[in-house]
């Protein structure tokens, strides 16, 4: 089946557009519809209408975003316009997708805001919210959340990165007691029992009212994802908004495919082979740290970065100009060079990185800014100083960072490499980074050989 028929099944025009609270999740979005054969594109910036034009066919339209580490202070004063933007652009359903661990606080991230900035916007009768993404191991039972971690299922306040995030640390698996924390709107469930009874088109009924509940509903597999699907599409109105992680895409292409109106199977672009590749990263996850390991022990030249030679403004120059040497150096003997600020939560980095940002009287959030943009500089000059096309950034604030800083409009997905994470085409008025092949990984995606995986075009998906 053909994107001309799908349409005729489908309404015409955008069928989603989304804000992304990080620029590594943002991807995942773009990954889960376009593997669906859903065309999508991510934007970086605010799209103009002539990049609107250029990409007239997309059927879902991305903003990659930051807003994860972000008060609810900061969502307040940008996210309305943001929204207002997308919802302009007249796709059916609004989302705010969030991170399928649903890391998040009252403080920082604030899911519960997001929602009612987006709910006063579109003015529905419910917010669905999907989170369950079984692709990516991340389940929802009865309103609890379930994510793995090297291929074992924890409850996600057990998880062994989720519950010792550095900012927000999920101590509660139950997502109503959580969401509650962050905001006063009535929160209700549709769970796996509910579906198993063919009760829940009877419950969404029920519940939906004027005060636009947000709605969970559970997702464990493939009949819960489908019947998830088909409850937003089949209900959502002239416009619905919904916090949700991509399990809304998978949910949503789910009843689609179920209807077919969607291809049964799709098969995602391979990539080729490259010399070398450069990374960067911020991450302290577990994961993140196995795969520095795994590149070290197999070829790939791996530099810390000091993080207190950062911090100090006067010896931050110092830092990334020894970084960027070092790296230049490795590509030009034809060596993959991996720039890192961390290996695991363990690291003393991470341990001491608060006494290190009271020492030149930063708080977190500025030292946290600084790292980042010492990273993406240094990105920025790797590419200016040689040939290389394709590139990787592990860390969703480091994502942000880098893809703030290099110029570039758009993505577009290039190749599936591992769940979660594509490689993606850069769209740039530079010609100097159009044409770019990126990943943005988040910390725990990936498998331990990942960076081998980018480099050889091998895909894990």
């Amino acid at each position: 089946m053909n994107v001309s028929e799908i349409k005729n099944r489908l309404p015409d025009g955008p069928l989603v557009t989304y804000y992304g609270d990080d620029f590594t999740g943002s991807t995942d979005v773009m990954e889960a519809f376009t593997a669906s054969g859903v065309p999508t594109v991510l934007f970086l910036q605010l799209p103009r209408p002539q990049d609107l034009t250029r990409f007239k066919h997309m059927r879902c339209i991305g903003l990659a975003g930051q807003s994860r580490g972000q008060t609810p202070e900061w969502m307040q004063s940008e996210l309305p316009s943001i929204f207002e933007h997308l919802a302009a652009i007249g796709a059916p359903i609004l989302q705010y997708k969030v991170c399928s661990t649903f890391d998040s606080s009252a403080s920082t991230g604030s899911i519960g805001r997001a929602i009612d900035i987006g709910t006063a916007i579109t003015n529905g009768n419910w917010s669905p919210m999907v989170v369950g993404a079984p692709r990516l191991k991340r389940f929802q039972v009865f309103g609890q959340l379930f994510a793995a971690a090297n291929d074992v299922v924890y409850r996600i306040d057990r998880h062994p990165t989720m519950s010792r995030h550095p900012v927000t640390p999920m101590d509660e698996a139950d997502l109503r007691l959580h969401l509650a924390k962050q905001t006063n709107r009535r929160i209700e469930l549709i769970d796996i029992d509910d579906i198993a009874q063919a009760q829940s088109q009877i419950k969404l009924s029920n519940l939906a009212s004027s005060d636009q509940p947000v709605i969970m509903i559970d997702v464990t597999d493939t009949v819960t994802q489908i019947e998830a699907g088909r409850l937003i599409w089949e209900n959502r109105g002239k416009q619905v908004f919904s916090a949700s992680s991509s399990g809304l895409q998978y949910a949503l292409a789910a009843y689609w495919r179920s209807q077919d109106w969607l291809p049964c199977t799709t098969t995602l672009p391979t990539a080729a082979p490259v010399p070398c590749i450069a990374v960067v990263s911020g991450s302290c996850s577990p994961m993140s740290a196995q795969q520095i390991q795994w590149a070290r022990n197999n070829g790939f030249e791996c530099y810390r970065l000091n993080i207190s030679e950062v911090l100090k403004e006067q010896t931050t120059e110092r830092e990334i100009v020894r970084l960027t040497d070092l790296a230049l150096g490795a590509i030009n003997r034809n060596i993959s060079p991996i720039i890192f600020s961390a290996e695991g939560p363990d690291d003393p980095e991470v341990l001491n990185f608060d006494v290190l940002a009271n020492q030149v009287k930063l708080n977190r959030a500025e030292a946290a800014h600084r790292v980042g943009q010492a990273l993406a500089e240094i990105m920025r000059r790797i590419l200016d100083g040689s040939s290389i096309s394709r590139v990787v950034v592990a860390g969703g604030d480091s994502s942000g960072a880098v893809g703030s800083h290099l110029g570039i409009r758009a993505l577009t997905l290039c190749a599936g490499m591992a769940p979660g994470v594509p490689l993606c085409r850069a769209w740039s008025d530079d010609p100097s980074r159009d044409g770019l092949e990126i990943a943005l990984k988040g910390g725990q995606l990936g498998g331990i050989n990942f960076y081998g995986l980018i480099q050889s075009g091998r895909s894990s998906v």
